[in-house]
C-alpha cells in the first residue's frame, strides 16, 4: 500500500487524460445555457507569477463549477504578445522579439497546462501572430472609411541622440533611459481613433453596469471621459485680430476676470509676446516646457507664469486684462486658455497672489461672510459686483450670462469632455503595421483588404536608433494600389491596447480566415459574463473595449452593446522582496533568491567571506 500520495504523477497523469480528451473543449450548443467567463490574457515575459496564478484560479473555480450546474462554458486563454519588452530585449540581447516571445509563450503555456487549468486550448490566440493582426488592420480599415480614424500631428517625448519616440515610463528624470540624453517635446505625424464621438454613449451606457461592475471602476470612466457644461467664451486680444477661446464651467464668474493664461504649448504663446519688452522671458519659459517630458509636465508642484506684454478685453465688461503664459494651464485640455478668476479658483488664487494680481470677488457664499484675499471661495452662491447680474442664484445667472453671450455673438453654450481622441501611432517594431501607404500622386492611400495583413518583416536591425521598421526598405517601399507608382508604407505600428480591445470576440471564433470572428457565434457567447482582471485596467483597457464593441455593433458584427456583463477585480499581489529592492541590489542578488539563500548570503557578509 503506497504510504504518501504521490501528487506529482497523479496530477501528471490525470492532465495528460485531460488533454487527450479535450475536456474542456467548447462548441455553441443552443439546447444549453451558456456562459463565458474570461480573465485579462496575460503579457508573456517569461513567468507565471502570483498575480497571474490569483486571477486565473477565480476564472478556473467559476468555470468547473458551471459546467458541472450543466452550463456551456467559454473559458479561453491567449497571449497580449506584442509590445515594448520584447523589442528592449532585442536591443539588449539581440533576440529577435517574435523568438522571445514565441519562447516565453511555450514556457508559460506549460506553466499554465501544468497548473491544471480550464481552458480550451484549441482557442488559443497570440496577437502577434499575422492571423490575428490582419484583423486589427481590417478593423482600422474599417474605421477609415468610417472617419473614425484619421491622422494629424501630435506631441510626443522625443530623443535627440537615439532619435526615436519615448514613452513616459521611458523618460527619468527628463533623461531618455538608455542614453542619458534631455528629453524634448517634438511634434509628428500620428494616427488617431475618434473615441470622442463615442464619449456621450460611453457615458450613458455606464448606466447598464451599475451593480455589475465596482462602483469605483464605473466612477474612474466617468471620470476620464470628464463631461462638464458651460460655456465657450471669446476674447479678443488687444489692438489685433486674435481672439483666445476659453472654455468655463462658470459663466457666472466672468465678471471676476482678471488676467487670462495660456499654456506654453499654445500656439499663441510666443506670438502675442513678439515685439514686447516680455519676448524674450516668454520664449525661455516656452521652451521650458516644450522640452519636458509629457508625464512630468502634467504635474505641477510650483505656479510658474510670465506676462507677455499683451492684453484681452472681457467681451461682457470691455476690461482689458493681462495674458499670461502658466505652467498649471495643460494644452490638450480644453482650449489650452483660461480666464481666470482668482476668487473663485483656488489656481488661480494662488497665482494672483504669487505676482500680485487683481482678486475681484464676484459671488459671495449664500451664508456668512469669506476672506477672499486668503483664499478663494469655489462654491456657488449669490453674484455681486456682476452688473445687471446681480443678486442672482449661480445656477440661474449660468443660464441667463450664457444666453447673453450667444446673444450678442462672444460665446456659446457648450458640453465639453476631459476624454481626448485615441493617439495609437507608435514609432516601434514589435506591433501591427498600420496599413496605409502613402503616395505622391494619390496621398493617403488604406492597403486594400486583400493585401491584408500588411507583414512584420523579420530581417530588423535593432540599434536603438529611430524606428526599425524605417530602416528596411523592401518593407518601406512599395507601390501605390491606386496608380501604380512608387510609393512609401506607413512605417507606424499600432498602441498594444487595439490587440487587446477586440481579442475576447476573436475567442468566439478563433480560426476565422474570411473575417474577424462569425457574427452568429459571437451573438451566441457575448457579452462576457464574468470578466475578471485587475483594476489598474480600470479605465484604458475597459474603455477601449466598450470603444471597439460600439463600432463592431455599428458596422453590424456585433448584436452586444457592451462587452463585459460583469467584471471581478481581484485585487493586487506584492512582490516578495517589495519593501527591500535596495538590499536585493547591493547584495547582488534578485528577487528569485530563497529566505534561506538570503540568510546564509548576509552571515557570509558578517562573516567577512562575501
Amino acid at each position: 500500500m503506497v504510504k504518501e500520495y504521490e501528487f506529482k504523477r497523479i496530477e501528471e497523469e490525470l492532465l495528460k487524460e485531460w488533454e487527450e480528451k479535450k475536456l474542456f473543449k467548447t462548441e455553441e450548443d443552443r439546447e444549453k445555457e451558456k456562459f463565458y467567463v474570461l480573465e485579462m490574457f496575460p503579457y508573456p515575459s517569461g513567468r507565471i507569477h502570483m498575480g497571474h496564478v490569483r486571477n486565473y484560479a477565480i476564472g478556473d473555480v467559476v468555470n468547473r463549477y458551471l459546467r458541472m450546474k450543466g452550463k456551456n462554458t467559454l473559458h479561453p486563454m491567449g497571449w497580449d504578445a506584442f509590445g515594448m519588452p520584447a523589442e528592449n530585449a532585442a536591443i539588449k540581447s539581440g533576440v529577435h522579439p517574435a523568438k522571445w516571445t514565441y519562447e516565453n509563450i511555450d514556457y508559460m503555456r506549460n506553466e499554465l497546462k501544468r497548473l491544471g487549468f480550464s481552458y480550451d486550448w484549441d482557442r488559443e490566440i497570440a496577437t502577434c501572430s499575422p492571423d490575428y493582426y490582419k484583423w486589427n488592420q481590417w478593423i482600422f480599415l474599417k474605421m477609415y472609411e468610417k472617419g473614425v480614424a484619421y491622422r494629424r500631428s501630435a506631441v510626443v517625448n522625443w530623443c535627440p541622440h537615439d532619435l526615436t519616440v519615448l514613452a513616459n515610463e521611458q523618460v527619468i528624470e527628463g533623461k531618455c533611459w538608455r542614453c542619458d540624453t534631455p528629453v524634448v517635446q517634438r511634434e509628428i505625424p500620428s494616427w488617431f481613433l475618434r473615441i470622442t464621438d463615442y464619449a456621450e454613449q460611453l457615458l450613458q451606457d455606464l448606466e447598464q453596469l451599475k451593480g455589475k461592475w465596482p462602483e469605483a471602476v464605473l466612477t474612474m470612466q466617468k471620470n476620464w471621459i470628464g463631461k462638464s457644461i458651460g460655456a465657450t467664451v471669446k476674447f479678443p486680444v488687444e489692438n489685433s485680430t486674435q481672439v483666445i477661446e476659453v472654455f468655463t464651467t462658470r459663466p457666472d464668474t466672468l465678471f471676476g476676470v482678471s488676467f487670462m493664461a495660456l499654456a506654453p504649448e499654445h500656439p499663441l504663446a510666443v506670438e502675442l509676446a513678439r515685439g514686447t519688452e516680455q519676448e524674450e522671458e516668454v520664449e525661455s519659459f516656452v521652451q521650458k516646457y516644450l522640452t519636458m517630458p509629457t508625464k512630468e509636465r502634467n504635474i505641477v508642484e510650483e505656479k510658474e507664469g510670465v506676462f507677455t506684454g499683451r492684453y484681452a478685453i472681457n467681451p461682457l465688461t470691455g476690461e482689458k486684462v493681462p495674458i499670461w503664459i502658466a505652467n498649471y494651464v495643460l494644452w490638450g485640455y480644453g482650449t489650452g486658455a483660461i480666464m481666470a478668476v482668482p476668487a473663485h479658483d483656488e489656481r488661480d488664487h494662488q497665482f494672483a497672489k504669487k505676482y500680485g494680481l487683481p482678486i475681484k470677488p464676484v459671488i459671495k457664499p449664500p451664508e456668512g461672510d469669506w476672506d477672499f484675499e486668503e483664499k478663494a471661495y469655489e462654491g456657488e452662491g449669490i453674484l455681486i459686483n456682476s452688473n445687471g447680474f446681480d443678486g442672482l442664484p449661480s445656477e440661474e445667472a449660468k443660464e441667463k450670462i450664457t444666453a447673453e453671450l450667444e446673444k450678442k455673438g462672444i460665446g456659446r453654450k457648450t458640453v465639453n469632455y476631459r476624454l481626448r481622441d485615441w493617439n495609437i501611432s507608435r514609432q516601434r517594431y514589435w506591433g501591427t503595421p498600420i496599413p496605409i501607404i502613402y503616395c505622391e500622386n494619390c496621398g493617403t492611400v488604406p492597403v486594400p483588404e486583400e493585401d491584408l495583413p500588411v507583414l512584420l518583416p523579420e530581417n530588423v536591425e535593432f540599434t536603438g536608433m529611430g524606428n526599425p521598421l524605417e530602416q528596411v526598405e523592401e518593407f518601406v517601399n512599395t507601390t501605390c494600389p491606386k496608380c501604380g507608382k512608387p510609393a512609401k508604407r506607413e512605417t507606424d505600428t499600432m498602441d498594444t491596447f487595439i490587440d487587446s480591445s477586440w481579442y475576447f470576440l476573436r475567442y468566439c471564433d478563433p480560426h476565422n480566415d474570411k473575417m474577424p470572428f462569425d457574427r452568429e457565434k459571437a451573438d451566441y457567447w457575448m457579452p462576457v459574463d464574468l470578466y475578471i482582471g485587475g483594476i489598474e485596467h480600470a479605465v484604458l483597457h475597459l474603455l477601449y473595449s466598450r470603444f471597439f464593441t460600439k463600432f463592431l455593433k455599428e458596422i453590424g458584427l456585433v448584436e452586444v452593446e457592451e462587452p463585459f456583463t460583469r467584471l471581478l477585480t481581484q485585487g493586487m499581489v506584492l512582490k516578495k522582496w517589495i519593501k527591500i529592492e535596495k538590499l536585493l541590489e547591493i547584495l547582488g542578488v534578485d528577487e528569485n533568491i530563497t529566505i534561506d539563500e538570503l540568510k546564509e548570503k548576509i552571515q557570509r557578509l558578517k562573516d567577512g567571506k562575501g
